[in-house]
């Protein structure tokens, strides 16, 4: 096991990422370093007010302490005790244009680690869409990259991981998706380390493959304050998942992690209504009827 081979390449997913995303919105992403007095800290890429993005960050963060917070102990309580090291790069993308999707991505590695006993790893990530206004064929494609990224390990990984994404992005308080997934894994550890490392390079990968063509699809397409509108109301839901069930930024903030690194994932102009439901065939009703329905893309 190489820990640090894992580092190298979550720092050059990092930079080959935001390389090809400056090119799409040409503005530059800031760069932000951040220690953390714990033990650690991290590299953010933040882009604001960009021609595309009108908000977005590819964070990379490694950090390790002496102890696990309570959101990384609830599920493995085993661990208890056990100082850890966590790395990973995750990033979401806020286009501004209504047309264009929302998007995450994620791909991390963490170790429980406690002398004298074999220390616990596992790789995890994956990577999921959220339109405000759907299209057919940005999510085949997009789950077909998926796929595609997956195949080469075996039949059932994109069909499981696709599964545990619908799950794990579902507001419970809404009983509805966040999206139209994607993929989702956590845990990872088997067959070996060097088979789970090449899967989780081949997820984080492939993630510009999946939403660049997207993103320039539908980043001029034109667009009235009633999309706007509509796209704040829906990016409500975002903020909601992110703040209510989203175990990542419970770790983050669990673990003293920089706050503004790990909030960036929030969109930047966000609108509540109460009780308010689309007018039916609508395109905005099309969303809740054709796409955000965990749907089958493939």
């Amino acid at each position: 096991m190489n820990t640090t081979q894992v580092k190298e390449y979550l720092i050059g997913l990092q930079e080959s990422i935001v390389k090809e995303l400056e090119e799409v919105d040409g503005n530059a992403f800031r760069k932000d370093r951040w220690d953390r007095p714990e033990g650690g800290g991290g590299m953010g890429r933040v882009i604001e007010e960009g021609n595309v993005f009108e908000r977005g960050g590819v964070n990379f963060s490694h950090v390790h302490g002496d102890g696990l917070p309570a959101s990384a102990t609830a599920a493995r309580p085993e661990l208890a005790g056990r100082s850890f090291e966590a790395m990973g790069v995750s990033l979401v993308l806020h286009p501004r244009n209504p047309y264009a999707p929302t998007v995450h991505m994620n791909v991390r590695f963490f170790e429980a680690i406690k002398p004298g006993a074999d220390p616990v790893w596992w790789f995890g990530g994956g990577m999921d869409l959220t339109p405000y206004y759907g299209y057919a064929e940005d999510a085949i494609h997009f789950h077909q990259t998926c796929k595609d990224a997956l195949q080469p390990y075996g039949d059932n990984f994109y069909s499981d991981f696709k599964k545990w994404c619908d799950k794990y992005f579902y507001l419970k308080h809404r009983q509805e998706p966040r999206g139209i997934g994607g993929i989702f894994f956590d845990d990872l550890n088997q067959p070996d380390f060097d088979t789970c490392f090449n899967l989780t390079k081949s997820v984080g990968d492939s993630f510009l493959t999946a939403y660049r063509p997207v993103v320039e699809r539908r980043a001029d397409t034109p667009y009235t304050e009633n999309e706007r509108d509509f796209q704040a109301y829906r990016r409500g839901r975002y903020v909601e998942f992110n703040l209510v069930w989203d175990r990542g930024t419970l770790f983050g903030l669990q673990t003293g992690g920089r706050t503004e690194s790990i909030l960036m994932s929030l969109p930047p102009i966000v609108k509540w209504r109460y009780d308010w439901k689309p007018k039916a065939g609508s395109a905005e009703d099309k969303l809740y009827t054709d796409f955000i329905i965990g749907k089958d893309w493939i």
